[in-house]
């Protein structure tokens, strides 16, 4: 089942999707159905609990063919870097390039939403403890760059240059989130392209590695890396970040100071 959080009506509602359309499971509005451009979708995550943020886990280098990209070997352990939620936005957002920026490229990435409290889980149990997939764009501004390795929090870590959605796909409808074909296109054209196959540290050994030193909860997300292919957006592009049975996630590119959903 496709999930989605959306805003209609000056509430916050979860939906699914139905013959093309949202239907509403909030219990005042259940079976309500709304069209796509009726609503202004949210991140399809639920909202954590008071005074515990989400974890956000993000790999960098993950990709075989991103690691040749960028003339680097392939990591022997995972590389990875914490985020805030806090730079989240929904499907069809905007998302504000600094006007000093002049390389600004998109990451089209499988994000893993954890169902489980995991802490030492091995590899053979991993899935289990997953929630469902969606898609993140994990926007990075390269002229910020200080390390390949670890992204500082200007690159990485800024208001509105992660969308993710727009659904949150059940675990049990994927059959293999390691064979998943992943697209981008900018104003159209395709100029990434790439499977879930090609990661170096598959969602299993991710799990496992991650849990060895530290709990992760329900609701965390672990963003898994982008293929190769990545390009600077200037302001006015359209992108869109497509995975193989999870969804496409559409996202428009602003100067600052334009007004954003």
């Amino acid at each position: 089942m496709k999930h989605a959080r959306i805003a209609w009506a000056g509430a916050v509602h979860d939906a699914i999707l139905q013959d093309g359309q949202l239907e509403l499971v909030t219990p005042a509005f259940r079976g309500k159905r709304l069209d796509f451009g009726e609503v202004v979708w949210l991140p399809p995550l639920a909202p954590m609990p008071p005074r515990r943020p989400r974890s956000v886990l993000a790999l960098a280098i993950n990709y075989a063919d991103h690691a040749k990209e960028l003339a680097f070997k392939p990591p022997e352990e995972p590389l990875a870097f914490p985020k805030s939620d806090a730079s989240f936005i929904g499907h069809r957002a905007c998302t504000v390039r600094p006007l000093d920026a002049t390389n600004m490229h998109y990451e089209c990435e499988l994000a893993v939403v954890m169902g489980r409290e995991a802490r030492r889980v091995k590899k053979s149990d991993a899935y289990d403890f997953v929630r469902g997939y969606t898609v993140a764009n994990d926007y990075a501004i390269r002229d910020y760059l200080e390390n390949w390795y670890r992204p500082n929090l200007r690159v990485k870590n800024r208001d509105t240059c992660t969308p993710i959605g727009p659904w949150l796909v059940d675990a049990t409808d994927i059959a293999d989130p390691m064979k998943l074909a992943l697209k981008t296109t900018v104003n159209g054209q395709v100029t990434q392209q790439g499977t879930t196959a090609d990661m170096v540290f598959d969602i299993p050994t991710l799990i496992e590695y991650f849990t060895s030193f530290m709990t992760l909860y329900p609701g965390d997300v672990i963003l898994t890396g982008t293929p190769d292919g990545v390009v600077d957006c200037p302001a006015g592009s359209h992108v869109v970040c497509e995975i193989e049975g999870i969804g496409a996630l559409e996202n428009t590119i602003v100067h600052p100071g334009i007004p954003t959903p």
